[in-house]
């Protein structure tokens, strides 16, 4: 009986090493590489936008630019802390469109004062993150994907109950103000936007807080036995999320002078699209404030870009889906090139 000797392994071919070596290194610095890619588009859209378009670059579409993208600003600041700690939550839009009626029924039917009814708005926003969504998913142990679901549906039958399926109106000087009013031309909610991005960027960055979000998202297990508190650090991010949201509802609600159940029900896709242009990875652990600004900026210019040169609004879609699968293609690519090392 004979064997046949191994064959030694196939040689590649000069170069190959080499380039699958420096397409790994770009990947396993996806993040920066997604930064430049995503600038130098951003880029060109803005200089081929206001070639089609002489009014592109003017104050009044600058300011509609900023002032439109900032309910999605705040949808995907609130997303970034969640993605970054390893979860997502689906319900944010439904969060958002209740909101409205939260400060309607705090300000129209309680009497409520409209500043207060902002604050309580927002804290609501944030116990339906935290107490429910992070406590399901940080201490019950649920799926993310259940709870945050689970509590879409439910935030949607609320609306539609305390609604009637029907927008209602007020009047109020100061959300007149919120949407409206300008500072040395400077949009109000655009100031205030800016505000909670640079918060936020110090939260990530510098505290101890911003760390536990990053290792938890990065390690659960090994963030548990440092010493972190994964529950709660899971508990806050759900939380700051619903806040966000809250926050985005009543600006929505600023906006257009009413609380209305249509509103909401595409955001959590394009914030998603946003935070993931953004650099962020769905299994967690990577992510900034300055790349979902990037990203913010990305599908604003978008929007607005093929808003004025007449397209129909569902190429928007279409675009936005397509940089949805194309950012989650490059973030798989990434974590591969990460286990191969």
């Amino acid at each position: 009986m004979t064997t046949q000797a191994a064959q030694p392994p196939a040689k590649e071919q000069p170069g190959a090493a080499d380039r699958r070596s420096r397409l790994n290194g770009l990947l396993r610095h996806g993040t920066e590489v997604r930064y430049l890619g995503v600038i130098v588009v951003l880029i060109a859209m803005c200089v081929v936008f206001s070639l089609l378009r002489s009014s592109f670059f003017s104050y009044a579409n600058i300011v509609n630019l900023l002032s439109s993208t900032s309910i999605l600003a705040l949808v995907a600041l609130g997303l970034t802390f969640v993605m970054i700690a390893g979860q997502f939550d689906l319900s944010l839009g439904a969060t958002l469109a209740l909101s409205g009626f939260v400060f309607y029924g705090a300000y129209d039917n309680l009497g409520i004062p409209a500043l207060p009814a902002i604050v309580v708005t927002i804290i609501a926003g944030a116990l339906i993150g935290g107490l429910i969504n992070g406590t399901l998913v940080g201490r019950l142990k649920m799926s993310f994907l259940v709870a945050t679901l689970g509590m879409l549906v439910l935030e949607q039958g609320v609306v539609e109950l305390v609604s009637d399926g029907q927008t209602h109106s007020f009047t109020s000087a100061l959300m007149d103000g919120l949407a409206f009013n300008t500072v040395a031309r400077v949009p109000v909610v655009v100031i205030l936007v800016v505000v909670a991005y640079l918060v936020a960027w110090y939260v990530l960055r510098w505290s101890f807080f911003g760390r536990d979000i990053y290792a938890t998202g990065g390690n659960p297990l090994a963030a548990q036995l440092s010493g972190i508190n994964v529950v709660r650090t899971i508990i806050f991010v759900f939380a700051i999320a619903g806040a966000a949201a809250a926050a985005g509802g009543v600006v929505q609600a600023a906006r257009i002078g009413a609380a209305s159940p249509a509103v909401g029900g595409t955001i959590i896709f394009d914030a998603t699209a946003a935070v993931l242009l953004g650099g962020a990875a769905l299994s967690g652990g990577v992510g900034s404030v300055f790349g979902t600004t990037i990203g913010v900026l990305f599908l604003g210019v978008l929007q607005n870009g093929l808003t004025l040169t007449g397209l129909p609004s569902y190429w928007q879609q279409i675009v936005t889906g397509v940089i949805v699968i194309g950012s989650v293609l490059v973030n798989m690519m990434a974590e591969r090139a990460e286990v191969e090392v």
